[in-house]
């Protein structure tokens, strides 16, 4: 069974940096092309980042681009969203999600496994 399993959230001031990993194991890692997402209180799951299979290919929502950067470790089934200049509106719980398409998707649907998140809080 694929597991996932976020960690590196917590609270930071505004502007400041956070890093967030993802690790995988139940399954292929570098077959599966990866994703964060992430919901706020009240609002629906939304699109931050995704990275394709090998790595190749990088999405970013508008929101994050410029300031978020999606990489993956295939080495270590590990995926990671390196978050700098962050504002308060980023504060939401993060989840990363695995998909057995190659090619990178902001889709939620088309993923196959999610984790359970990790909580980022940005204090203004």
């Amino acid at each position: 069974q694929v597991q996932l399993v976020e960690s590196g959230g917590g609270l930071v001031q505004a502007g400041g940096s956070l890093r967030l990993s993802c690790a995988v194991s139940g399954g292929p890692f570098n077959s599966y092309s990866m994703g964060w997402f992430r919901q706020a209180p009240g609002k629906e799951r939304e699109f931050v980042a995704a990275i394709s299979w090998r790595g190749g290919t990088t999405d970013y929502s508008n929101s994050v681009k410029g300031r978020f950067t999606i990489s993956r470790d295939n080495a270590k089934n590990t995926v990671y969203l390196q978050m700098n200049s962050l504002k308060p509106e980023d504060a939401a719980v993060y989840y990363c999600a695995a998909s057995l398409r190659s090619t990178s998707s902001g889709i939620p649907y088309l993923y196959d496994w999610w984790g359970r998140g990790t909580q980022v809080t940005v204090s203004s």
